[in-house]
């Protein structure tokens, strides 16, 4: 696994992506995990830690873009990233740990399941227009 803190070589297609890396590993709340295999990226996890007001006001970790290249899918390695990920939220203090994950990946569904996380609340977006 790669160094956290360590730049990637993000894919040029996504606007922004650069930007938001550096503004993330600034923060002491947040991580970006990144898996490199011959200088390219092929996983990514997202932790964004924050104090909950219920709970006693205890931290929980956030995973998000939880993410393996199709290619290297079945290696295991998203099971180093999110063991790795729910490490660093311990680390950082948190007493929960949760993801969102989109309806139809079933099979992302069942990824957490296996590595002990429950289905505990259904969420919802909206997306904000620019003001």
């Amino acid at each position: 696994m790669g160094a956290l803190g360590t730049r990637p070589n993000l894919d040029a297609g996504l606007p922004g992506a650069l930007e938001a890396f550096d503004e993330l590993v600034r923060n002491s709340d947040s991580a970006v995990l990144v898996v490199v295999h011959d200088g390219e990226v092929i996983a990514t996890v997202q932790l964004m830690c924050f104090r909950l007001l219920q709970h006693g006001g205890g931290r929980c970790g956030e995973l998000e873009s939880l993410q393996v290249a199709p290619s290297w899918r079945g290696r295991g390695i998203g099971s180093q990233l999110l063991t790795a990920a729910v490490a660093l939220a311990r680390e950082l203090g948190c007493s929960r740990v949760q993801c969102t994950l989109e309806v139809e990946r079933e099979d992302a569904h069942r990824f957490c399941e296996r590595h002990g996380f429950t289905a505990s609340h259904r969420g919802f977006t909206r997306e904000l227009p620019p003001a």
